[in-house]
């Protein structure tokens, strides 16, 4: 039987590693407070190619954990954490891809003559990538809160240990399972039958 002792602590890093990923790129996004502060398209280019990156590793992660079918353990709390964030990471996508369009436009009439509808559309287009970047920012802090959220409220104890805990102090959020055997309620001893010669034995 392959000893999952451990496994916990791995599981609870590689939450707390992605959800550190998630906040690193979030730092390095910003809001532009005008036009002047826009990315160029290579900054923008790798920051999506890293966030959509990041997605990909969260589908990676549950395609790993389904695939780990040991009886001993109970990932469901692991998968639940990545598909949970794979809701704000892929808010995080659209909002960013919205923003790169933005630039796209901006990029295309660069050297265009200044006419006053040019102008109103490139105040538009930044606009819009301001509001867009506003949203990924949000996205991704909620998707690393929850990642760490879940990491947080792992329980680690071994199964040996969840087995001696009575059933009403064992943690719920444990990825280990109670093996049978330690699990299983002591027999009940069968009395010995009152005959007339246990009777003279005594």
């Amino acid at each position: 039987m392959t000893d999952h002792t451990g496994r916990a602590g791995l599981e609870r890093e590689g939450l707390y590693a992605i959800a550190h990923e998630f906040d690193e790129l979030r730092t390095e996004i910003s809001v532009p407070g005008a036009p002047s502060g826009l990315p160029n398209l290579t900054t923008a280019s790798k920051q999506l190619a890293t966030l959509a990156g990041l997605t990909k590793d969260l589908s990676e992660a549950v395609r790993y954990s389904t695939q780990d079918d040991s009886p001993q353990l109970v990932l469901g709390l692991v998968i639940d954490a990545y598909t949970s964030a794979s809701v704000p990471a892929g808010r995080a996508v659209e909002n960013y891809t919205r923003a790169y369009a933005q630039l796209g436009f901006l990029r295309r009439f660069a050297e265009a003559q200044a006419t006053a509808d040019l102008r109103d559309a490139r105040l538009a287009a930044f606009c819009v990538f301001q509001e867009r970047m506003i949203y990924v920012r949000d996205d991704l802090k909620e998707a690393a809160n929850t990642l760490r959220g879940s990491a947080d409220r792992m329980d680690g104890a071994p199964p040996r240990i969840l087995a001696a805990l009575s059933r009403s102090a064992r943690p719920m959020i444990s990825i280990y399972r109670i093996p049978p055997e330690l699990n299983a309620p002591a027999p009940t001893p069968t009395p010995v039958a009152d005959t007339p010669a246990s009777r003279h034995a005594r």
